[in-house]
């Protein structure tokens, strides 16, 4: 698929999660999609698999928040396989605290299925906000 296609793709999936529905985002895994969030918090790491992305780091996530989560891009920059998102969360966490963080995803695309996201957010308020993953 082409750069536009591949933007476009992700572009309908984040106007969904604006509304606060994920559904579209998490159609677009492939069953081999991994996840990296970077830096040095007890999140960071790679989840390889969609399965494992759901169970390993989007339940226990999600555990930590009271209200919907959004999700705005403001921009979207597409070359070859490659989409960077940049955009930012709102949620109140079940401590009554905003989860607000701003985030760059690094995208990679093929055949119409995100594949690779990497992660860039500001890894001091994953630690003063969100409870660490329980293993």
């Amino acid at each position: 698929m082409s750069a536009s296609e591949n933007k476009k793709m992700l572009q309908v999936a984040f106007d969904a999660l604006a509304r606060g529905d994920g559904k579209p985002f998490v159609e677009l895994w492939a069953p081999d999609f991994s996840w990296t969030i970077t830096g040095n918090t007890a999140w960071s790491r790679t989840y390889q698999g969609k399965e494992a992305v759901q169970r390993e780091l989007m339940a226990p996530l999600f555990a930590n928040f009271a209200t919907r989560y959004t999700n705005h891009a403001t921009r979207f920059i597409a070359e070859d396989d490659f989409v960077v998102v940049e955009c930012r969360g709102n949620v109140t966490t079940k401590s009554g605290q905003p989860y607000n963080n701003s985030y760059c995803y690094v995208c990679r695309m093929s055949g119409g299925k995100l594949t690779e996201l990497t992660e860039y957010l500001d890894t001091e308020l994953v630690t003063k906000v969100l409870s660490a993953p329980k293993d």
